[in-house]
């Protein structure tokens, strides 16, 4: 054998390892959770959802929100929104899913809810303004917020919402879901 096929050998060897243990270890966290720092106010959501629907802090107050900022173009967005979908679903509003989508056309983002089976509210960011207010730099990121409207936790990456884990962040925010 060559020595160029034995480093060829040992680079396929190494994906290959490397692939296996990607795969095999799903405790490997995709995301990173941290408190909303206290000293900063929650801010403002004051838009209307692809339905015609309102959301401000009125609608909102009473209740734990999983506010989710996301885009057609993220692979981790879209491999996230399911699950999002489906504690829109087990939960019955509560909490309450919304999701931002961010610097796309209304048109395409509807197409992409309507290919894919999203029903829980989604309100256009087209500009950004949103997600600079929100402090978001990256996709997907979701922040929790307490019934009481303070955002509790950061999020930024991909989660399984449906799962025990995200269940747990989300029984935190309100005594009554504990």
């Amino acid at each position: 054998m060559t020595r160029r096929s034995m480093r060829a050998r040992g680079r396929r060897f190494f994906c290959a390892a490397a692939a296996l243990v990607l795969a095999a270890s799903p405790a490997l966290a995709q995301f990173q959770k941290t408190p909303w720092p206290a000293a900063l106010p929650t801010p403002a959501l004051d838009s209307v959802d692809l339905q015609g629907q309102p959301w401000n802090a009125e609608r909102l107050k009473g209740r734990a929100v999983v506010l989710n900022f996301w885009a057609t173009w993220c692979p981790p967005c879209k491999e996230e929104l399911p699950s999002l979908q489906t504690l829109h679903e087990l939960g019955g509003g509560d909490p309450l899913v919304i999701g931002i989508n961010v610097r796309e056309p209304a048109s395409r983002v509807r197409r992409y809810l309507e290919s894919t089976g999203i029903t829980f509210p989604v309100v256009l960011d087209p500009q950004a303004e949103l997600a600079k207010r929100w402090g978001v730099t990256a996709f997907p990121t979701t922040l929790l917020i307490a019934p009481d409207g303070q955002v509790r936790w950061r999020v930024v990456g991909e989660v399984d919402w449906a799962g025990a884990e995200a269940g747990r962040w989300i029984g935190s925010l309100s005594p009554s879901r504990r």
